[in-house]
């Protein structure tokens, strides 16, 4: 790997960080009026249009082995978002972020044979209970919609890599989000007739659209051609700090000092669990694991 191409996978890969949180955030603004369920609808069709034309899946060649994983993957992808920015909406940006983070790091260190692995662990379980401390302010509910998207994140992982060997390419991951924007399409109409959105909160729901699924995609797979897979797992793992930063000087949401030191905890937890050498494969967000 050359110097050069070194540099432009890391610009690539801060770029996609970047523009997944700031679309998350995005997004996020227009909550007042369309609500997590509604800026979610409109992403994930969004989603299902960028990798559909990416994919070019065919889908009339797919049998019930290659749909029962493309289904699965569909409704983990549909209840990973919504969670997500469900959580977001209750416990801000890098909060929810961090929580759902824990999903890759339980599928890094189930695969993992070393030692670490158990220190990563017992790091990260550390990190979490500071994290959700009881405070008087503190949002059960919302820390419990990140903790789900952490289960659905992992499961996205595990049915995501189910569907690379029964289908080529991007061909699963394309039908899988298809399938996920058909699921929003009756509640986002609802949603967008009922609200009467205005085009302002429409562009910031486009926007997290275009920046956390169409830029990162394009961005992931540019960059898996320049870096490792393994070091693009663990470069990506620095993804809850982009979020809390923007969190911070998009949405203004304050984190203190012990939830920061928790935020360092598991990142380092996760390029631990992801350096596990060079022909590991990323185990975070590899070219199409996370649309």
């Amino acid at each position: 790997m050359t110097q050069e191409r070194r540099g432009a996978g890391i610009t690539l890969m801060v770029g996609s960080g970047l523009s997944n949180q700031i679309g998350a955030s995005v997004g996020a603004l227009a909550f007042p009026v369309l609500g997590p369920v509604g800026v979610v609808a409109v992403r994930q069709w969004v989603a299902a249009v960028v990798l559909l034309g990416a994919g070019r899946p065919r889908l009339r060649g797919f049998g019930a082995a290659q749909w029962r994983p493309v289904l699965g993957l569909a409704v983990a992808y549909a209840a990973m978002n919504l969670t997500l920015y469900a959580a977001i909406d209750r416990i801000g940006l890098g909060l929810a972020v961090t929580l759902e983070f824990l999903g890759p790091l339980a599928v890094a260190l189930a695969t993992s044979r070393h030692r670490r692995g158990v220190l990563c662990a017992l790091a990260a379980s550390a990190a979490v209970v500071v994290l959700v401390r009881p405070r008087p302010s503190t949002d059960y509910a919302g820390i419990a919609l990140g903790l789900t998207a952490a289960v659905c994140w992992a499961c996205y992982i595990l049915l995501n890599r189910t569907v690379g060997r029964r289908l080529p390419g991007l061909e699963g991951s394309a039908a899988a989000a298809a399938v996920s924007g058909a699921l929003y399409l009756p509640v986002g109409v609802v949603v967008l007739w009922r609200s009467e959105p205005s085009a302002v909160a429409v562009l910031c729901a486009l926007g997290a659209g275009v920046l956390s699924s169409a830029v990162p995609l394009l961005a992931d797979l540019l960059a898996l051609r320049r870096v490792p897979a393994h070091f693009f797992g663990i470069f990506m793992s620095v993804n809850p700090v982009f979020a809390a930063l923007i969190g911070l000087v998009v949405l203004g949401q304050h984190l203190d000092p012990w939830s920061w030191a928790a935020i360092a905890v598991i990142v380092g937890a996760n390029a631990v669990a992801a350096g596990g050498g060079p022909g590991r494969r990323a185990p975070f967000r590899a070219a199409a694991d996370r649309p």
